[in-house]
């Protein structure tokens, strides 16, 4: 029997991510929120305090950044992340200070999903990135998280 951490690590590799504009594919980037800390699933004004608290921290890195939603391919379930130009250790290492089983990190093009509190889990490569890429022309609200 999947325990739920398995569960979520299989569905976290069917996500795909809303963003406004493109990203350049010249630069590597990750993708990390701070919602529902350890599939835990909070409310959404708690979910929106460790959004904020996380976009804080962002700004200290320097590195640009841009807001977008994580989500299930049917759009039933959504959550606020952010994509920050910075190297796959310190992403791992901002994933785990949000206390996140994993972080997203997209390199040459290509997405990988990467353990932050199982580090026993391998590095999944995902395949291109723009095959999960979803334009749209503002991000929805997200009022409820529910899985």
């Amino acid at each position: 029997m999947e325990n739920v951490i398995d569960t979520l690590w299989n569905e976290y590799q069917t996500t795909h991510f809303l963003f406004t504009q493109r990203l350049s594919g010249d630069f590597p980037f990750a993708i990390v929120t701070a919602h529902n800390p350890r599939g835990s699933i909070l409310s959404p004004s708690q979910n929106r305090l460790l959004d904020r608290q996380l976009q804080s921290k962002i700004q200290q890195y320097n590195s640009p950044y841009r807001g977008l939603i994580g989500a299930a391919p049917d759009l039933s379930y959504m959550e606020k992340s952010w994509a920050i130009f910075i190297d796959k250790e310190q992403a791992v290492e901002l994933g785990r200070e949000f206390n996140q089983h994993a972080i997203y990190y997209v390199n040459q093009g290509l997405l990988s999903l990467i353990a932050c509190l199982d580090t026993i889990k391998p590095e999944i490569q995902m395949g291109v990135f723009n095959n999960r890429l979803r334009l749209v022309s503002e991000l929805p609200e997200i009022s409820s998280s529910t899985r």
